[in-house]
């Protein structure tokens, strides 16, 4: 079953969207909790968003980008605004989709269905994936997976991930990681540690600890010290 994540201020319109989705048996899960639209997110892991602009603090277009950071899930913007700009700014924002207020609830599910075909189903462009010892990247999901477990990472992390999956258990150097991450952009060293630390959180996250080895002097290995089983 699909999830479809609901973040709508107006309770009616929110109520009557999670009925409709559950109609169609998708999952329609309401967010109300609109200072914390990204952890519910990064919580939630769904396979859709449907999301307003017009939110208390901030609106759908800082959300959108926050979502699109770690994730390219599908988003349908679900608007009042009529404007052409208002969509354009919706588009060039990260959304895949926009609708304005008041809609014919058929539609929407037509728009849903749509976007899912293309992201999971028929539609679907082959996804590629990085696999080693049983530990799966999802790069265009953003996705790492491990014995039926995940974790969302960022962009970068998923560069990083990709790199270091590719070459384990060989050592990547800094100046290849560098140069993948930030092409000629200066960064000092404690940025490229906050990356690498961010790494071994997630896989922490998965149970994965002690892999990720800093080689004094040249570079980072992976070392596939979990199976298919289990981490150890």
């Amino acid at each position: 079953m699909y999830d479809i994540m609901i973040v709508e201020d107006d309770d009616k319109i929110a109520t009557m969207l999670q009925a409709h989705i559950r109609k169609y048996g998708y999952n329609g899960i309401v967010v109300d909790d609109f200072e914390r639209v990204l952890d519910r997110f990064r919580e939630l892991e769904p396979h859709m968003v449907l999301l307003d602009i017009n939110l208390p603090s901030f609106d759908g277009y800082y959300w959108c980008r926050q979502i699109r950071s770690v994730s390219t899930c599908p988003i349908i913007v679900i608007s009042a605004r009529s404007g052409k700009m208002d969509q354009l700014m919706a588009l060039e924002n990260g959304a895949d989709d926009y609708m304005t207020k008041p809609f014919h609830y058929e539609i929407v599910m037509a728009k849903i269905r749509n976007q899912l075909r293309r992201a999971y189903g028929d539609f679907a462009a082959k996804e590629r994936v990085v696999s080693h010892a049983g530990l799966l990247l999802y790069p265009e999901r953003m996705e790492l997976h491990l014995n039926g477990k995940s974790v969302m990472v960022s962009k970068k992390e998923t560069v990083l991930l990709e790199t270091l999956l590719e070459r384990s258990p060989r050592v990547v150097s800094r100046e290849t990681i560098l140069e993948k991450l930030w092409d000629d952009t200066f960064v000092d060293d404690n940025t490229l540690s906050v990356n690498i630390t961010r790494i071994r959180k997630r896989l922490a996250e998965l149970g994965i600890e002690q892999a990720l080895e800093t080689v004094r002097g040249s570079g980072y290995r992976l070392n596939p010290v979990w199976t298919e089983e289990g981490a150890r």
